[in-house]
């Protein structure tokens, strides 16, 4: 395996320059990769909104007014039809999804059948959804009385019709603002995602985005006083609309719409001339200008409505026709304000009203104190790491050190590459990926030194080393990767982010590891001939010990199940710090423009806005503090009013640097998706284990880390930590790492079970646990190093994640040894459990191998 033809050489080397390649347009701005030749790769990584700063918007569509305006729709059509064909009806109503209504004269029944049949017609889905959707059908459950029911399916259908079209309206009022590279897509049936990078001004977004701006223009009813109307109820086909004023006046509109935003052709934002006040300029598309002319030739010295979303505008007077299709837009505008009414009418309404139900949104300045944290956290975790090894395996160390740094260049040319989102989760993931890649190096170096103890020869021993590492890091490896990909399709955001950092880690790890590691040392072996292993200045396990384990059973078992119990039952009693993802609310992080915040004025004057329980707490800086406000439980949009008072109240004293507002809907479901990606994980690698090993490998792999899950769990309700949706990617990650230091111990348990039929399990158990015992704790030295790292100088906002993986690598080493082994015991294996299957095997192979009957 130390030999490697001239073309392996090339290609193992073609993929680190690749590799750099892909990584080096991170190092330059943008203006100077203008200047590279046009056959260099260009993709530099994408930052997040917590690195850069930005919003992330989650809106959803109510499917009840959805339901509503079809409703009202079809009852219109009913209305149009039965008139049209002159049949006369009563009772015409509509409720839930069915439209009622009744006809007449007995002798109408079949006309009137007849003329509501077009409505039960079915249409085409479209290319996507395919087939024929039939939207409303018709009963008559007696004679004369006729029932339209809207189907399911044609709810669906139109709501699907709903998020396509919102988000296309969404991209063209974004686009407007001069952003870069927003996000706009579609989430489920019913939600879409807006993430904005770099904007410094949320509320405007909102405001933009959450307007339905459905622009109609209509006749104002002089006839009756509006008083009348108000006081008694307004005449048939007429209306009371207010105003946008302050206080709001009343109109009487005509409800027959004139003509309506969709025969709108532009609109600009300008200043009227001869008031030099802010307008709105609007031109009308032929259709929309003909019956604009029309109107206005009818109707001169009557009043008009300019309606936005059932608020008046302005009402003018009509002083002469207005046949040129176009007229201007005044109502007491600011300059912004004019602006973003024009970006609206020029992008199109919304189909329906959208409700905010998540909003995260991370200032400029945090971002780039995020992205200098991340920075620091990884030099540092990296110079411990590369420290370490030297100091452990010397020379090999060195050569391991060298393949780290490829591995994470590769990591960064592929996140490039693939035009990947790096955000705080993403660098804690490649902090992360430099602890764990190292283990696959301690895998093969110490398997190396192990052959070299048992009489190979130098060479020999190396080879052999990597033959039998590789099969162990192919398991742990895959572990780790089944608990990423897991993460990936089940969590969310910055979640997301995470999982793919890791899931790219593991690959370019074992590439590092096994290819590019092996060269490096078949490459001195050829140059140096040793005579002898390198070996580090400092022995961390001594060689050779021959430490008890398993007589340490009962008394390790005692102690977890009786710690498991009680982290159990703390969780059942004692309020775990949920954050704002698993039980709704905002969390607020604002920073003084003084020299320092006011905490205790800043706590009375919060508790003046009646919020609920607001909790105020310094963070960071003494000008730096967190504002958690409960859920305030009446429906999504109440947690949005929240962080507009909070706003209007400290905006002048203090600078937002983050907010994030979860709404009940959204919390709900986080807390749904994360117990789920925790089960399906389990399951999953369950599954591999039991496929790669037997069922007593794959029953005791799960309860140690279930177990380690439940002790992380009872950590985070003893410390009082904030359990957010990074504690389930944590948790995750525990999992992954449990796992694969439990499949190391595994694999060398079930290799000596078929090298020593004779010996007792106790004692195979404890030669297989002296035998990996340097790995386990150098391993964790070294992902423990990384992670203290990230701990100290990775920011707050990491904090509570990093302690969980702390505490999870801890547990998740105590239990590969003291609970995932002698498990094994308890579930009667023996040494000769795996021969049989071995012998199975065989024989199956030499039942299949060509007999040769020799020649006659």
């Amino acid at each position: 395996m130390l030999y490697f033809s001239p073309w392996k050489t090339a290609l193992i080397w073609l993929a680190v320059i690749v590799g750099i390649l892909f990584a080096i347009p991170n190092l330059f701005s943008p203006a100077t990769l203008q200047s590279f030749p046009s056959f260099l790769p260009k993709s530099q990584l994408a930052l997040g909104l917590d690195l850069q700063g930005g919003v992330h918007l989650q809106l959803k569509l109510d499917r009840k007014e959805l339901v509503e305006n079809r409703l009202e729709s079809v009852r219109d059509e009913v209305r149009r039809l039965l008139r049209a064909d002159g049949i006369g009806y009563t009772g015409l109503s509509g409720r839930d999804q069915t439209v009622t209504v009744r006809i007449r004269d007995e002798a109408d029944i079949a006309k009137a059948r007849e003329a509501l049949a077009p409505l039960t017609q079915a249409e085409s889905g479209g290319l996507l959804s395919g087939g024929l959707i039939q939207e409303v059908t018709l009963e008559e459950p007696e004679s004369g009385l006729f029932r339209l029911n809207i189907t399911d399916e044609g709810i669906d259908y139109r709501m699907s019709q709903a998020v396509s079209q919102t988000v296309e309206v969404l991209r063209g009022r974004i686009d407007e603002l001069g952003t870069t590279e927003p996000v706009i897509q579609r989430q489920g049936a019913d939600r879409i995602i807006v993430q904005v990078p770099g904007l410094d001004d949320p509320q405007r977004l909102k405001d933009i985005i959450g307007t339905t701006a459905r622009l109609t223009f209509q006749m104002v009813d002089t006839s009756t006083p509006v008083e009348d109307a108000i006081n008694t109820r307004p005449p048939a086909g007429t209306e009371v609309l207010y105003s946008q004023d302050d206080p709001p006046v009343p109109y009487l509109v005509e409800t027959r719409e004139i003509v309506t935003g969709e025969d709108l052709e532009d609109a600009q934002a300008g200043f009227d001339q001869r008031t030099n006040e802010p307008i709105v300029s609007f031109r009308f598309n032929g259709t929309g200008a003909q019956r604009f002319g029309r109107a206005t030739q009818e109707n001169v010295g009557r009043p008009f409505a300019i309606v936005l979303d059932n608020q008046v505008i302005s009402a003018p007077v009509i002083r002469e026709p207005i046949l040129g299709g176009s007229g201007q837009i005044s109502g007491n505008f600011t300059v912004e304000g004019a602006n973003n009414l024009a970006i609206l009418l020029r992008a199109g309404a919304l189909p329906l009203t959208p409700t905010f139900v998540e909003e995260r949104t991370v200032g400029p300045s945090l971002g780039a104190d995020s992205v200098a944290a991340g920075e620091v956290a990884g030099i540092i975790g990296s110079a411990l790491v590369v420290v370490f090894m030297v100091l452990a395996y010397g020379l090999f160390g060195l050569i391991a050190n060298v393949a780290l740094v490829f591995n994470v260049i590769l990591v960064i040319a592929a996140l490039s590459g693939l035009g990947a989102t790096l955000t705080l989760p993403g660098i804690a993931g490649i902090v992360l990926t430099v602890g764990m890649a190292v283990d696959s190096n301690v895998l093969i170096f110490e398997r190396i030194r192990e052959e070299r103890a048992a009489g190979r020869s130098v060479i020999q021993a190396i080879d052999t080393g990597f033959q039998k590492a590789l099969a162990t890091i192919v398991d742990a490896n895959l572990t780790t990767l089944i608990a990423a990909v897991i993460l990936f399709y089940l969590g969310s955001g910055p979640i997301r982010g995470f999982a793919v950092t890791l899931a790219i880690g593991i690959i370019t790890t074992v590439f590092t590891a096994f290819v590019l590691t092996r060269w490096l040392i078949a490459f001195w072996v050829r140059r140096s001939k040793p005579k002898e292993l390198p070996r580090g200045p400092i022995t961390f396990v001594p060689e050779g010990t021959k430490i008890g384990f398993m007589w340490l059973r009962r008394i390790t078992f005692t102690a977890s199940a009786a710690t498991v119990i009680l982290s159990m039952v703390l969780f059942a009693t004692v309020n775990m710090n949920l954050g704002i993802d698993f039980k709704g609310g905002s969390l607020i992080e604002v920073q003084a423009k003084g020299d320092a915040a006011d905490i205790g004025t800043l706590r009375s004057r919060l508790s003046d806005l009646n919020l609920g329980d607001v909790q105020v707490q310094g963070f960071g800086s003494p000008r730096d503090v967190l504002i958690r406000i409960e859920a305030q439980g009446g429906g999504e949009n109440a947690e949005q009013t929240v962080i507009t008072k909070v706003r209007s109240e400290l905006e002048a004293d203090y600078d937002f640097r983050r907010v994030e507002v979860v709404g009940p809907t959204v919390s709900g479901e986080l807390a749904q998706a994360g117990t789920i990606a925790v089960v399906a994980a389990l399951f999953a690698i369950l599954v591999y284990i039991w496929l790669r090993f037997e069922w007593q490998f794959a029953v005791g792999a799960i309860i140690a880390t279930t177990h380690d899950v439940l002790l992380t769990i009872g950590m985070f309700v003893v410390t009082g930590l904030e359990f957010n949706l990074s504690s389930i990617a944590a948790i995750l990650t525990i999992v992954g790492y449990s796992l694969n230091d439990t499949v190391v111990v595994y694999d060398r348990v079930r290799e000596n079970l078929r090298r020593y039929k004779k010996m007792s399990l106790p004692e195979l158990l404890d030669l297989s646990m002296n035998q990996t015992l340097p790995r386990t704790i150098q391993t964790s030295l070294t992902t423990v190093l990384a992670l203290l790292a990230l701990f100290f100088f990775g920011g707050e906002v990491l904090q509570s994640f990093v302690a969980a993986m702390i505490f999870g690598v801890v547990v998740g080493t105590y239990s590969s040894i003291f609970i995932a082994a002698p498990l094994l015991i308890l579930f009667r294996l023996r040494p000769g459990a795996l021969d049989k299957a071995e012998d199975k095997e065989k024989q199956a192979t030499a039942n299949t191998q060509p007999v040769d009957l020799g020649t006659s």
